[in-house]
């Protein structure tokens, strides 16, 4: 009998497209109504990716054999049909998305959703999105994914409007365009060598390629590549993207945060694979000696903005940037001790940049010269500034006392997770990334490129402690004219959720990277993977657990 469980990887899809459909049908006075919608389909959408990240650590035999799971859509067997794959890394994605989409949904329910129409459903969708990317299983739905949430986000981008905003969006828009293009170039390429598009069917077809056709393979993944690097943002492909989230909307900014994470995650995933198709390793720009390098250069101008930032969200900006880089480069270093580091940082990373976001717009209340943005947006359409002190306060939830010191604590929390200061994980993440790479080195020599790493590492964390400091002693000692803001608890609430997630994961830290040794253990031996979406596939709708199963 097919349980629900064999129907739940479609689920984090399904949920998020309906209900942002279904709020399109509301008019815009209808907040309530929308409200709540989006509320249940993001709550509904945390407890089936918690369900999932279970059962994909369970690897129940009768169900999801060594812990992944495909589901057939309409029932073709890979790799003609859609599928979509769940194992441990895609379980710990779907997790932080759900976790990142609820805290800044409550967010946004102060003020920032009635600064635009559908809000709501735009936001759904980019959740529909980022959810899709980690779930599919073949390049082609990977772009339809990447699309519906980069369409999203351009909407979400422009949401409050101002000058700055808008410019600072139509360049995203204008670069991730570009990418998309570049992306369908390569994908085009990679069908008309291989014949496929199925990630698991392109590592059994490669290494049978002849050598001309291998080289037009690896020329379309190379363009692929440079598309999954614009995503991550690394460099030199990331100029977009300080402004373009330094300029967003704080809860905006906040889901923004783990986009870069997609690309990441498609560099991680296809390189994983593409790595077991030949001798020498994955293509570049998929190659642990690229993303190294990449990596590095990323991380070092990551470092440099920091210490230039001069507003809280920009610094936020380069704190993705940064640790974008970090990522790259310690996944070029390879080995599966390294990939479970770098997961335990990019969750880390993820939770500490989305907190920070959506601190610095409540660090920035108290500074009168902090309110350019907003203030610009509403003077510019003659509209009521919701920052200002004589006008009467309409923004949701109850004042919360001693607003100052959650401010300083919380700058604080997050100084110590983006530096990778103990007691937090960011400490934990930087030191468990320091010590894979050692792991990596031969007993006689430790390589170069060991050292290289260690030196950015803690050089990167040196400047961010110098920038943070900088912002903090200018933000709350040396400025003169310091206004006590109203935080209220729906603002405050999601900001103190994704710390003391981050305290949730220190402590539990044991746990977490036993669950994450399996992810990378899973990738770095994918045959396991390759084996369950071309052999062990239920498809959608099918009355038995043995239809439709190729075995």
């Amino acid at each position: 009998m097919i349980t629900w469980l064999q129907h739940l990887p479609v689920f984090p899809i399904v949920i998020p497209l309906v209900a942002g459909s279904a709020m399109l049908l509301f008019a815009d006075a209808q907040r309530t109504a929308r409200t709540v919608i989006a509320l249940v389909a993001t709550l509904a959408n945390l407890a089936v990716a918690v369900v999932l990240a279970c059962v994909a650590n369970a690897a129940v035999p009768e169900i999801w054999p060594d812990g992944i799971a495909v589901y057939l859509l309409g029932g073709w067997q890979a790799p003609f049909g859609i599928v979509l794959v769940v194992d441990r890394l895609s379980a710990v994605m779907l997790v932080l998305n759900a976790v990142l989409a609820i805290t800044s949904l409550v967010y946004s329910l102060a003020r920032w959703r009635q600064m635009g129409p559908h809000f709501y459903s735009l936001f759904l969708f980019i959740v529909m999105g980022i959810n899709g990317a980690f779930l599919t299983g073949d390049l082609f739905n990977l772009f339809v994914f990447v699309e519906v949430l980069l369409a999203a986000s351009y909407g979400l981008a422009l949401h409050g409007l101002g000058a700055p905003r808008v410019q600072a969006g139509l360049h995203y828009i204008a670069v991730n365009l570009a990418g998309s293009f570049i992306f369908l170039i390569g994908v085009s390429l990679i069908y008309g060598v291989t014949g496929t598009l199925n990630m698991a069917d392109l590592a059994a077809r490669v290494p049978a390629l002849a050598e001309g056709d291998r080289i037009l393979f690896e020329t379309g993944a190379a363009i692929l590549g440079v598309a999954f690097l614009i995503k991550a943002g690394a460099w030199p492909l990331n100029f977009w993207l300080p402004s373009a989230y330094s300029a967003a909307a704080p809860p905006v900014a906040a889901i923004f945060s783990i986009m870069t994470k997609v690309g990441v995650y498609a560099l991680l995933r296809l390189g994983s694979l593409l790595s077991e198709s030949s001798a020498s390793g994955a293509p570049a720009p998929f190659s642990d000696g690229w993303l190294f390098g990449i990596g590095l250069v990323t991380l070092a101008l990551g470092a440099a903005g920091m210490l230039a930032a001069q507003q809280p969200q920009r610094l936020a900006a380069y704190c993705v940037i940064a640790s974008s880089g970090t990522l790259l480069a310690a996944l070029g270093l390879g080995g599966a001790g390294m990939k479970s580091a770098a997961l335990f940082y990019l969750i880390s990373s993820v939770l500490a940049t989305g907190a920070f976001f959506m601190l610095s717009e409540l660090i920035e209340r108290t500074q009168r010269f902090g309110e350019n943005v907003l203030a610009l947006t509403f003077e510019t359409f003659g509209l009521e500034d919701p920052l200002d002190p004589t006008r009467p306060d309409d923004v949701v939830g109850v004042v919360i006392p001693a607003g100052m010191a959650f401010l300083g604590l919380g700058f604080i929390g997050c100084a110590l997770l983006v530096t990778g200061l103990p007691p937090l994980p960011g400490f934990i993440a930087k030191f468990l990334i320091l010590s894979a790479a050692l792991d990596t080195a031969p007993l006689e020599v430790v390589p170069l490129s060991v050292w290289v790493l260690w030196a950015a590492v803690l050089g990167s964390s040196l400047i961010g402690i110098i920038a943070l400091s900088k912002m903090g002693v200018r933000l709350f000692w040396s400025s003169e004219e310091i206004v006590t803001p109203q935080l209220h608890l729906i603002e405050v609430a999601p900001v103190a959720v994704l710390l003391l997630l981050t305290v949730a994961l220190a402590v539990g830290a044991g746990p977490a990277t036993e669950y994450l040794n399996l992810a990378a253990s899973s990738l770095s031996t994918p045959q396991a993977y390759i084996d369950a979406v071309l052999g062990n596939g239920l498809p959608a709708g099918s009355s038995n657990g043995i239809e439709g199963i190729g075995r």
